[in-house]
């Protein structure tokens, strides 16, 4: 008797406040589990005509929500949001399914990406306008408007956070929103566009379109497209950047990165090496803000030590503390890749997360652990290269100016950390690194609204940053007004001046 197959679902689009089918027959692209490696999910990889379709809806959806108040329109988020936090365990249990994040992990992330929906309500504030008297009866007035139809398209790595670093600031600011997420991770977004739905977001305001590299071409080139956001790898996000330039479009593409630490003699060792550890190995290493390069200033074995022991005590798994499986075979192929070939190079592999591969879980699903290289040169792959997994390169520094030169020596401009107990030191290093967002004694140093997130150099491309008040920069345009009118005569106006 033949064993019973179980299906699975075959996602669609969501356009005009419903999931609908691709205009025509697509082929369908598994979506993989990485703890185990089964299918989930299917996912349509649509092309430029389903892209014409939902724009279509977009724009016309657009020039309605645009005419209504900013108090109005957040009126549906601030509902998304009850939504989301009273269904947050079911898409933490999505999240986890299709990515592989631990449940801590996984929460963390939705909780990150509601807090930029908290930032989105407070849009009628945010977007006020100014107003001054410039000269004698004329006055200056500013107001910011929407754009129209705007597109953002996500990576795999937050499938919650990465759409909210602009869907809600977007759609406060008048815009409607086409989001294209990851072929790899489409269920979460694909669950929560009921929920815009349900907030009484309007149909057409907030859609979706599956796909891949014809998908993200066709929004690229669409007319009716306004604005593009990217977040991926670096030679995507320059490409993209120069081609919506080009056109001209509008456009805010982040990249790559290669994050250093800088420790100190004078730092903490339990807190530093609790604090790398979280900032290398959380999320598999698979975000733009994990460190990847360590820069002890001189011999530190002590610290070192009780790194890789803190190292080697970490498990597979997904629950505190573990560390997830990564996305998938692709993924489990280049790490161990940069890993061996830092061995061949001559470095010394202190902690070998080649060993997970194809021995824990079974043998099943996608497995790398964390892995820490002392490397003799500064110029290996794996010091310079973004690997993006639970890879930690070592390196001695004879003192804090070679420490610069090697972080300031790389193309990136993400995230750096400098790990000390003197303020002194800390000041020196911070006003030195060449990067945007830069951490004290913090290994994740990300901003929180109204800071804005964003690198500098070859993590972005484009003149604003996606979150806070760079955001509400990108997503709107200024309207100057200037009026002056004729002098009332006398000078003045009072009341019998006035008919009643």
């Amino acid at each position: 008797m033949a064993a019973a197959t179980t299906s699975v679902p075959e996602l669609k689009n969501f356009v005009g406040g419903a999931y609908k089918d691709p205009l025509a027959s697509r082929p369908f692209l598994d979506v993989t589990n990485p703890y185990d490696g089964s299918v989930v999910a299917k996912v349509p990889l649509c092309t430029a005509a389903d892209v014409d379709d939902i724009v279509a809806t977009a724009k016309t959806a657009q020039a309605g929500w645009a005419g209504k108040t900013a108090k109005t329109r957040v009126q549906c988020l601030f509902k998304l949001k009850s939504i989301m936090e009273a269904n947050a365990e079911e898409l933490v249990d999505i999240v986890v399914k299709e990515h592989g994040k631990t449940r801590p992990e996984a929460m963390a992330s939705l909780m990150k990406g509601i807090e930029t929906l908290e930032y989105a309500c407070s849009m009628p504030q945010l977007i006020q306008g100014r107003v001054l008297d410039v000269s004698t009866g004329v006055q200056c007035r500013e107001n910011r408007e929407s754009l129209g139809v705007v597109a953002s398209v996500v990576p795999f790595n937050f499938p919650v956070m990465v759409p909210f670093w602009t869907v809600p600031i977007a759609i406060a600011c008048g815009n409607s929103v086409i989001l294209k997420p990851s072929e790899k991770v489409p269920m979460t977004m694909n669950r929560i566009a009921q929920m815009f739905h349900d907030a009484g977001v309007p149909p057409g305001v907030f859609n979706i379109v599956n796909g891949a590299v014809d998908v993200v071409n066709a929004l690229v080139d669409h007319p009716d497209v306004k604005a593009f956001t990217f977040v991926g790898s670096t030679p995507v996000a320059k490409l993209l950047s120069m081609r919506c330039r080009a056109i001209p479009k509008k456009a805010l593409c982040l990249g790559g990165a290669k994050n250093h630490l800088v420790v100190l003699p004078d730092a903490d060792i339990e807190m530093t090496t609790g604090d790398i550890i979280n900032s290398c190995f959380g999320s598999a290493g698979q975000r733009c803000m994990a460190a990847s390069v360590m820069l002890t200033i001189g011999e530190q074995k002590a610290c070192v030590d009780r790194l890789v022991e803190k190292t080697k005590a970490i498990k597979a798994g997904q629950g505190a503390g573990d560390c997830p499986p990564v996305i998938d075979e692709a993924a489990v192929t280049r790490i161990t890749r940069y890993i061996t070939e830092a061995e061949k190079a001559g470095a010394e592999i202190l902690v070998d997360g080649r060993s997970w591969t194809g021995s824990v879980n079974g043998g099943k699903g996608f497995w790398v652990g964390p892995t820490i290289i002392k490397h003799s040169s500064h110029t290996d792959a794996a010091m310079k290269e973004e690997i993006f997994g639970p890879v930690l390169s070592m390196y001695v520094c004879k003192n804090r100016d070679e420490a610069i030169a090697i972080e300031n020596s790389s193309p990136f401009g993400n995230a750096a950390s400098i790990y000390t107990s003197v303020g002194q030191n800390a000041d020196w290093y911070t006003k030195r690194f060449d990067a945007a967002m830069v951490g004290v004694n913090i290994g994740v140093p990300v901003p929180r609204e109204p800071f804005a997130f964003g690198g500098w150099n070859d993590s972005k491309f484009g003149d604003m940053d996606i979150t806070g008040d760079g955001g509400i920069e990108f997503f709107t345009r200024r309207r100057k007004i200037t009026t002056k009118w004729v002098p009332v005569q006398g000078g003045s106006v009072v009341d019998s001046d006035f008919v009643r």
